[in-house]
């Protein structure tokens, strides 16, 4: 299979995933190119990998695993957030999330016919931001712009090496980091620092950064060519049967759950606590979004309680330019 260089695509419609592509897409009834209608790339739920060439292996004591490949400044991967956080809270029982590292920006050394530079991603990050309602600042890429997206990815990797969940943790907070703060995430002070804030061993973290998590991520990468992922997000459902679905770009929360259900019917939705300090009990950073999503309300209710929450003193937010992230205060 020809190795593909996965480069970062801020897209030139705001609905759009992070794509492979060279060219910004087009309409095309080529399902490898994004479609302007639905706001997904490449293949649609429905499509099965049985012509991958890869088998995943399957989760342990779960009926349904999600192999999500995905990437530290995907900035729609930032979009999917507030509906993945659901689906783990509604169907956490039936499924395991797997988190691969999908390499969307190995170096500047290519020119894509749009974006050939780091300051062409400012004002396409800002767009996003609107479509997908999560704040996203694109002023990093001209005050601090990143050479890669491959040194984050790695420091994921390490991450993992010590908990899974505390690696999941560790990638959210990177997050905050480049989309909100505008951060530099290849630069190590700023890893360390997460690491340090989501628990991991900073030591253990950064021998394992500087070893073995450099060959993991090259596994990663090496995974995606084989299932021909080429966009993100990307999510292969598996069940017990190997049989597969395949959901790309950012879609309703409603898609998430049904291609659930397509693989495992049984599944049963659980309800789960939606006041406040349960939600961020669970999450303890929310945007507005994601805690409309969660909460199930409209996102004027949603943005109302979390004032009125932080006026009480009960939450803080960091302000960014594009929106605002808020934290149970301690």
């Amino acid at each position: 299979m020809r190795i593909v260089n996965v480069i970062i695509l801020a897209l030139l419609l705001p609905a759009f995933g992070c794509t492979a592509q060279n060219k910004y897409p087009k309409m095309s009834n080529d399902p490898l190119l994004c479609n302007p209608d639905t706001g997904i790339c490449e293949m649609p739920a429905t499509t099965t990998l049985a012509d991958a060439g890869a088998t995943l292996s399957k989760a342990d004591d779960k009926p349904i695993r999600v192999v999500y490949f995905t990437d530290p400044i995907c900035s729609s991967c930032w979009g999917i957030e507030p509906q993945l956080r659901r689906l783990k809270l509604e169907y956490g029982e039936h499924l395991h999330v797997d988190y691969h590292m999908g390499g969307l920006l190995p170096d500047w050394s290519y020119n894509s016919g749009g974006i050939s530079k780091p300051s062409d991603v400012a004002g396409h990050w800002d767009e996003v931001s609107i479509h997908y309602d999560m704040p996203i600042d694109g002023d990093v890429w001209l005050e601090d712009p990143l050479p890669s997206s491959y040194p984050p990815s790695i420091a994921f990797k390490a991450a993992q090496m010590q908990d899974e969940k505390r690696a999941i943790a560790f990638l959210r907070r990177i997050r905050e980091m480049v989309f909100l703060e505008k951060k530099n995430i290849t630069k190590w002070e700023h890893l360390a620092l997460a690491a340090k804030q989501t628990g991991l061993d900073v030591d253990r973290f950064k021998a394992d950064y500087e070893g073995k998590a450099q060959t993991l991520f090259q596994e990663d990468l090496a995974l995606g060519r084989s299932l021909n992922v080429r966009s993100f997000p990307t999510l292969i459902y598996t069940d017990a049967d190997d049989q597969k679905l395949v959901m790309k770009g950012v879609r309703p929360y409603e898609h998430f759950e049904q291609t659930l259900l397509a693989l495992h019917p049984q599944a049963l939705k659980k309800a789960y606590d939606k006041r406040p300090e349960a939600l961020f009990s669970h999450y303890p950073t929310l945007t507005i979004k994601e805690y409309s999503v969660l909460a199930g309300m409209s996102r004027e209710q949603a943005e109302k309680t979390l004032q009125s929450l932080q006026a009480k003193g009960t939450l803080k937010a960091y302000q960014s330019k594009n929106g605002v992230m808020w934290q149970w205060a301690k």
